[in-house]
């Protein structure tokens, strides 16, 4: 389930925008004030951050460059600040969108999935998996949890990438046979659910990573980044 920190200084548009977009499938975290969200980002997590600008003490510019220290998931401004200026500045504080209010939440239900699909294939592209608190380098073989290694095996580490390759897709026992010893047979079918069940225990020793991976019974698994 992806994460939505939202941020705003306005308790019933917060409630308003909360309500909808757990309608739409999302774990939300609502902050009332930038200094709440800065502290609940590190353990919550978020796909995804939608900051608004004015707000009383951190507004929502400083704000954004004190997140991009911990973290550098999408954030878009949600705000009544319409200057040139403003966007401008915003967009260059490393935002990845400025949307002005009053919008559609529709629209913006679009926009931030469609930005959680972009840093994700970006991530990709470098040669990193990330699905906070999750991270797979690619390139040198290496799964973190907040920067603290897990030590995984050869089968252990190629079936994480294998399902997180198709996060939230139905990965069958045959396809996954297919993608990692290129055939199957029914004796794998064993031999991938130890590995499984090896690799479920070790993440299962890490907040947040508890329930990554779903058994969907009598077919496979389920990355669930």
């Amino acid at each position: 389930m992806d994460r939505i920190l939202l941020v705003d200084d306005d308790r019933e548009v917060l409630k308003i925008n909360q309500e909808f977009f757990e309608g739409k499938g999302y774990q939300v975290k609502a902050c009332a004030s930038a200094q709440e969200a800065l502290r609940e980002v590190t353990t919550f997590l978020p796909h995804c951050i939608v900051l608004d600008v004015m707000m009383p003490g951190i507004d929502g510019f400083e704000a954004l460059s004190q997140l991009r220290k911990t973290t550098q998931v999408p954030v878009i401004f949600l705000t009544g600040r319409t200057e040139e200026a403003d966007r401008i500045q915003g967009l260059m504080l490393g935002a990845v969108d400025y949307v002005l209010k009053p919008c559609s939440l529709e629209e913006l239900a679009l926009r931030i999935q469609i930005h959680i699909t972009r840093y994700r294939g970006v991530t990709g592209q470098t040669g990193i998996l990330e699905f906070p608190p999750l991270r797979i380098e690619l390139l040198n073989h290496r799964v973190l949890c907040r920067d603290e290694e897990i030590l995984l095996s050869n089968k252990e580490y190629e079936l994480l990438v294998c399902l997180a390759k198709h996060n939230r897709e139905v990965m069958t026992f045959e396809r996954i046979g297919k993608e990692l010893l290129g055939g199957y047979i029914d004796a794998d079918r064993r031999n991938i659910m130890m590995n499984a069940s090896r690799l479920r225990k070790k993440m299962e020793g890490y907040v947040g990573l508890e329930n990554m991976i779903e058994t969907v019974w009598g077919k496979g698994y389920s990355f669930r980044g």
